[in-house]
């Protein structure tokens, strides 16, 4: 590596092959709405779709795998709260409530514009997501 290459930087992203790779990056996107079904869909459903589609389709793989971290870190943030809250034995419900409503409404937005911009062909990236899963 030289000393003009940012070494945090996003690796570059493939281009979608086909509409078939593109639906099933919208499926990658989508699948974590499954939460609303079984609880643990949100990281569940995405993490289905990175295994299945990483190594064949791979547009389809970097939008779940991108699906996924976003998923985990919205799984921590809430784990966060939920502790927090029961640290301060309910008290702190007054704070951490309002901020999971914020987070829950800002995940099922974002969730639908990555869908769609997956679906058009584009890599979408969500913003402050923790890049867990290489």
């Amino acid at each position: 590596m030289n000393e003009h290459e940012d070494p945090v930087a996003n690796p570059p992203v493939p281009a979608p092959g086909s509409a078939e790779e593109r639906t099933w990056a919208l499926i990658g996107h989508l699948a974590a709405f499954s939460a609303f079904i079984t609880g643990v869909g949100g990281i569940v459903g995405p993490l289905v779709v990175w295994l299945i589609k990483r190594d064949t389709m791979p547009f389809a793989g970097d939008q779940a795998k991108e699906a996924l971290n976003f998923n985990i870190t919205v799984a921590i943030a809430m784990c966060v709260l939920l502790l927090f809250t029961i640290m301060t034995f309910g008290l702190g419900a007054l704070l951490a409530w309002p901020i999971a409503v914020v987070i829950g409404v800002a995940w099922f937005v974002l969730t639908i514009i990555a869908a769609l911009k997956a679906n058009e062909g584009v890599a979408y990236r969500y913003p402050f997501t923790l890049r867990l899963v290489k």
